[in-house]
């Protein structure tokens, strides 16, 4: 390309990292991707930005595509490419956005990961006393219970957890709020760890959960924690706190069949989040066809 057209990629990036304050990391991608498209434009001839249109584009995108490279890497592409011609435009470099009506090929919807309830059952199942072991327990039935997200169950307080009720109060995204309902093992853990807890405390403290050195506990000790134990009882896949909110919404659909509660317990804002997991559930109801219906067993 000419070289007056590579220094508006430069002047891009400096509006980004001055004007709208983004991180040095998140403007080197910005320019990697430019540079890339750069590259492409050379190779077809095309020497100034103002010479691209949106059939230039959607070629940019398909030949991407033909490399190997991955729907949402071509997504970021393109968004960077967008976001720089909005840039362009502003600064009346160019009349028109050509990426504006071009859009990647769509990425494959990747079914949530969930234990099976035996094997749910097996990690719940942890041994040993002492208030660490008390708040692990706790901690991973609740996971389990009510299908917290991580940043949920870190951010209770003392006062969000009401036993006498069996419930707990959680914000979740957005700053909604929501109550959900709390099993009655959860119950009995968050109890036990109750009475463990002062043993951990240091000073005001109001976290409901938290560490060896009495403040709240982070997300990232919860996830290795998480970790610890499900590798101790034999788990044989990875197991991580999201896992938890994934077999409670898999298992509890299966059960109950209703997707507009589970969707209130979740917390989802949309439906269609919740509906992924009618996915699991058909492909469940497929294996049990399989393994027991007369006509779609095979001879042997």
């Amino acid at each position: 390309m000419q070289e007056v057209a590579l220094d508006w990629i430069e002047k891009f990036v400096r509006h980004l990292s001055h004007e709208r304050r983004l991180s040095a990391h998140t403007c080197k991608n910005y320019q990697r991707d430019l540079n890339g498209l750069a590259l492409w434009c050379d190779e077809q001839k095309v020497e100034t930005w103002a010479g691209l249109d949106d059939e230039h584009m959607r070629a940019f995108a398909a030949a991407a595509f033909r490399r190997g490279l991955s729907p949402k890497s071509i997504q970021r592409q393109l968004s960077a490419a967008r976001t720089f011609f909005r840039f362009l435009l502003r600064e009346k470099a160019v009349k028109v956005n050509p990426v504006q009506s071009v859009s990647a090929p769509k990425t494959a919807k990747r079914l949530p990961e969930n234990l099976d309830a035996d094997r749910m059952a097996r990690l719940l199942d942890i041994s040993g006393a002492g208030p660490l072991v008390a708040r692990d327990r706790a901690i991973l039935e609740l996971l389990y219970s009510s299908g917290l997200r991580l940043s949920e169950l870190t951010g209770l307080d003392i006062g969000d957890v009401d036993l006498d009720d069996g419930t707990v109060s959680v914000t979740g995204k957005g700053d909604k709020d929501r109550v959900i309902p709390v099993g009655r093992f959860a119950r009995e853990a968050l109890k036990n760890w109750l009475g463990e807890r002062a043993a951990l405390l240091k000073g005001d403290e109001n976290a409901f959960f938290v560490s060896q050195r009495g403040a709240r506990l982070s997300p990232r000790s919860v996830q290795a924690r998480v970790d610890h134990w499900a590798k101790r009882q034999g788990i044989d896949t990875r197991v991580y706190p999201h896992l938890f909110r994934h077999s409670f919404a898999t298992h509890l659909l299966e059960s109950s069949h209703d997707l507009r509660g589970v969707q209130e317990l979740l917390g989802h804002a949309n439906i269609s989040t919740t509906q992924v997991y009618t996915h699991l559930d058909f492909q469940h109801l497929a294996q049990i066809y399989d393994q027991t219906h007369p006509r779609a067993k095979r001879k042997e």
